[in-house]
């Protein structure tokens, strides 16, 4: 997944969710949340990410779980996969991540 920056030149799109964090702020909408959790752990890991699996609003703001290809090898099913869990302020900015999961590509959770 490719992170793109549609909308207003911070970022944002012109669609919040209405919600507001417990800081009182608006909270951006869930699929400028999905962008910027991928874009911003892109950017920090040097990787692109494949997809977003989930993706919760929080008290503060967002948390995301994102897929990232860690190994490309051939077959791709080969390739070593990794799951981080991003978490997201109320405005989008990635206030921390973490790797929780590394699995083979072709890998089925049972």
């Amino acid at each position: 997944m490719a992170a793109t920056n549609s909308g207003n030149s911070d970022g944002s799109t012109s669609g919040n969710s209405g919600e507001s964090t417990k800081s009182g702020h608006k909270r951006i909408d869930a699929p400028t949340a999905m962008r910027r959790a991928a874009g911003q752990l892109a950017e920090l890991l040097r990787l692109e990410p494949s997809s977003v699996s989930a993706l919760k609003a929080t008290g503060e703001g967002w948390s995301a779980h994102v897929e990232v290809v860690e190994v490309e090898k051939v077959p791709d099913t080969a390739s070593v996969m990794a799951s981080y869990s991003v978490s997201l302020d109320g405005q989008g900015q990635l206030i921390g991540y973490e790797r929780i999961r590394r699995y083979a590509r072709g890998q089925i959770d049972s």
